[in-house]
């Protein structure tokens, strides 16, 4: 790995001293841990090293001058209620500078782009490249983030009563989210964070903005401080990558990062982007009704008594023969083998050649790789519970209840009366020590 020759940086306080030196190298360390654990409080990641991703991500914003390329970090999922607005909500709070947008224009956007840019959020992407139709009315909005990605990418236009050519810049890192994958030419430049629904045994802490966002501006304020110093040194790495190309490229930020922290991140970063960049070989566009086909597989090995093995053609059979399922008219043949493998590829489960009862090789599916992807999306209604024989009614006590929110307004219900004398004010919470949701 290349680094800037020590005697060529700027001296800064303590120079040459090594001692101060370690401190800051430990400090680096342990900043990134923070963030880390900052985000589990509020977001589950679907993998240890999608969440060293996104702290990395984040890191990364806060030196944008001195990087090549600005990485985009993909949010998506395969329905809602994944937790993509959640996790915008943490990046708005610890990214450089955010610029966040629903709906802006393409040109309102490029020019708040500056030589210091601003780091974007972009919600809903689903509603701009939803669908081809639509895509095709936001191409100018897809260049941008495509261009966007490499600094000197400016575009051109025309301003003023003098119709003079202007170059604005489009160089800023950016956070795109929505359901389904985002048009290819952006996966291509993104590190791709692949949002699941949480499990009933997963939970984080209610994002409430009166804690959430001071103990996430604190986090931020260290971390900023601290890569604040570090700018011609990351200007100056070249980091060793264990992937090539385009995706090199794109991660080359999150691991310079990672080395300028030191301790156990620079291995953790170059695994997380091995490990993350081989997950997305071979992914593909256009998946389908996902959800419906996670269900009605798990009816077909149900109807065959829960087999730990299911051939890909007996699935089919099963699929095609519903005739209140969509499947039978995906084709003259209805679903096929193929469009069977794209519509699960969404959740990682592949086909393999599989040994069956008796010795025979067939193509098929294990049912242990759906369990994770049935317990997440589909999961099995609970049984009702029987009815509990009636008590008598307990004392009335006085209990503070939250505000029921209508249309976006809190209502007031019953509460505790407030603080007079003899009544102290109410404590309020602490990250970590809320609800747990």
């Amino acid at each position: 790995m290349r680094t800037g020759s020590a005697d060529q940086r700027q001296p800064g306080p303590g120079a040459g001293d090594q001692a101060d030196a370690d401190h800051r190298l430990g400090e680096g360390s342990g900043l990134l841990d923070e963030l880390r654990s900052a985000v589990t409080r509020y977001v589950v990641p679907p993998s240890a090293e999608a969440l060293d991703a996104i702290t990395l991500w984040i890191a990364a914003t806060h030196l944008q001058p001195a990087w090549q390329h600005a990485p985009r970090l993909a949010i998506v999922a395969p329905t809602k209620a994944c937790g993509k607005s959640r996790l915008l909500d943490v990046l708005l709070e610890t990214v450089h500078s955010p610029f966040i947008t629903v709906n802006s224009s393409p040109s309102a956007i490029f020019r708040s782009i500056t030589e210091r840019p601003p780091t974007l959020l972009v919600d809903e992407a689903d509603t701009i490249f939803g669908s081809a139709k639509v895509a095709e009315k936001n191409e100018e909005m897809r260049g941008l983030l495509n261009a966007g990605h490499q600094r000197n990418r400016p575009t051109t236009r025309v301003t003023g009563p003098e119709h003079r050519p202007v170059k604005f810049p489009t160089f800023a890192m950016a956070a795109i989210a929505g359901i389904g994958d985002l048009p290819d030419t952006i996966m291509d430049r993104a590190v791709i964070i692949r949002m699941r629904k949480r499990l009933e045994t997963e939970h984080v802490d209610d994002f409430r903005t009166r804690t959430a966002i001071p103990f996430l501006h604190a986090v931020r304020d260290r971390l900023a401080d601290w890569l604040a110093s570090r700018l011609e040194e990351a200007a100056d790495l070249v980091p060793a990558m264990p992937v090539r190309d385009r995706t090199a490229d794109t991660w080359e930020p999150l691991v310079a990062v990672a080395d300028l922290a030191g301790g156990a991140w620079p291995q953790r970063a170059r695994n997380a982007c091995r490990v993350m960049a081989e997950r997305e070989k071979g992914n593909e566009q256009d998946r389908g009704a996902k959800v419906r086909i996670l269900a009605d597989i798990r009816s077909a090995f149900a109807s065959q008594g829960h087999p730990a093995l299911l051939a890909t053609e007996e699935i089919l059979e099963t699929l095609n023969a519903d005739p209140e399922a969509p499947w039978h008219e995906q084709g003259p043949t209805g679903l096929t083998a193929r469009k069977l493998q794209i519509l699960l590829a969404d959740y990682e489960i592949h086909p393999a050649n599989r040994r069956f009862t008796g010795g025979m090789q067939r193509r098929g599916y294990a049912r242990a790789d759906f369990t994770d992807a049935w317990n997440r999306y589909c999961p099995q209604p609970e049984p009702a519970a029987e009815p509990e024989p009636s008590l008598p009614a307990a004392p009335a006590v006085e209990v503070a209840h939250a505000p029921v929110v209508r249309a976006g307004r809190p209502v007031p219900v019953a509460g505790p009366r407030p603080a007079g004398p003899g009544r102290p004010l109410p404590l309020l919470p602490t990250p970590g020590t809320g609800p747990r949701r």
